[in-house]
């Protein structure tokens, strides 16, 4: 293949065009057909697309996008309860996948594309985009690197708006979605994976949908989707972690922080400020000696997308790998992995116990 790569994209809803907007930015990235039933996003789709709209083949289904040869990746953005089914005819085309999180709604449907991932010679990746945030993955490397010692504890936490209104109101319902520990928190469980380098062995988490979507109601269904959260996680290298969710705290100054403690040192990472505080152990008394630095992100990578840059640097890496310059970063046993320990916290949220992995089929 040479340094174009054509792409696909199915599912050109919010984060459809997202996606869009970044492959404009990527070099040898050309955009050659997309998918979706909906013709009102179709549409945004076109919008996002310019004028290049026109060298653009529209269609109905993932089926008829991955025969057209059209086509040598394809990004599926399609609402999280489809992936699978969206999938089924991607597989066995020959095709570099990128499908974005969460991989599935269910641990059986993910169980199932990691097969067909792992049996393919093409690159399959799941979309984590926490990962590529420049300050994140300049925190993830420092701690990997030893800036707080050996690590023992990890928290993270997003305080956040309120689910945006979808197609269809499609993440309204945990069927459609997961679960709110699935669809949002499986981004969070990644990075925890990625982090302490371990797999969960335990999972608790107390939730409850106490503020968001109590006076709606859609076909006379009323939404179910949990909007505040305390996880813990046990992992297998005796390291804890613990997540802080609320969906209704869009006032705050950073939307994410996360916290890596050591025996040595603290280190904070602050999103969107971009500020990395390393702070050692002094002893008792003694003056703090806190180091502050800021991570810069492209400007043009801030305005492509709502994720602080990192769709824009998750797609270098993908291209990469399609090109075969670079290897796949998140796979879908990744991918297979967040979805686990989020179906374990929404288990555990809504039967009020503790989670041990392994009744998911799960042993470490």
């Amino acid at each position: 293949m040479g340094e174009q790569v054509r792409y696909g994209l199915v599912g050109t809803g919010m984060m459809g065009v997202e996606h869009l907007n970044n492959l404009a930015i990527t070099p040898g990235a050309v955009v050659t057909a997309i998918a979706d039933p909906v013709s009102t996003s179709l549409g945004w789709a076109k919008d996002a697309l310019g004028e290049k709209a026109d060298g653009v083949q529209a269609f109905a289904t993932s089926a008829d996008l991955a025969q057209s040869g059209l086509v040598d990746a394809v990004i599926v953005a399609s609402p999280n309860h489809t992936h699978r089914d969206v999938l089924v005819p991607l597989f066995g085309e020959g095709l570099a996948i990128l499908c974005e999180k969460p991989l599935a709604t269910t641990v059986e449907d993910a169980r199932w594309i990691v097969e067909q991932a792992e049996a393919s010679d093409r690159p399959f990746w799941t979309a984590m985009e926490y990962r590529y945030m420049p300050p994140a993955a300049e925190f993830i490397r420092a701690v990997h690197a030893g800036s707080v010692g050996a690590l023992k504890m990890l928290s993270i936490r997003e305080h956040r708006f309120p689910f945006l209104e979808k197609v269809g109101d499609w993440n309204r319902f945990s069927a459609n979605t997961g679960g709110t520990m699935v669809e949002k928190c499986c981004h969070f469980f990644d990075l925890m994976r990625l982090i302490t380098g371990s797999e969960a062995v335990r999972v608790y988490c107390s939730g409850a949908m106490d503020v968001n979507h109590l006076d709606e109601a859609y076909d006379g269904r009323r939404p179910d989707i949990i909007d505040n959260s305390y996880t813990t996680v046990d992992f297998a290298n005796g390291v804890r972690a613990m997540l802080d969710l609320s969906m209704f705290a869009d006032g705050a100054e950073n939307q994410e922080e996360i916290t890596a403690v050591g025996d040595q040192a603290r280190l904070d990472v602050l999103i969107p400020e971009g500020a990395i505080v390393r702070s050692p152990r002094v002893g008792f008394m003694k003056p703090k000696q806190v180091e502050r630095r800021v991570v810069h992100v492209d400007e043009a990578a801030l305005k492509a997308g709502s994720h602080h840059g990192s769709t824009f640097y998750e797609h270098q890496r993908f291209n990469a790998a399609v090109r075969g310059a670079g290897a796949v970063e998140v796979t879908a046993r990744d991918g297979l992995m967040a979805v686990a320990i989020g179906t374990a916290a929404e288990i555990s949220a809504r039967e009020k116990r503790v989670v041990e992995m392994h009744e998911l089929g799960f042993r470490h």
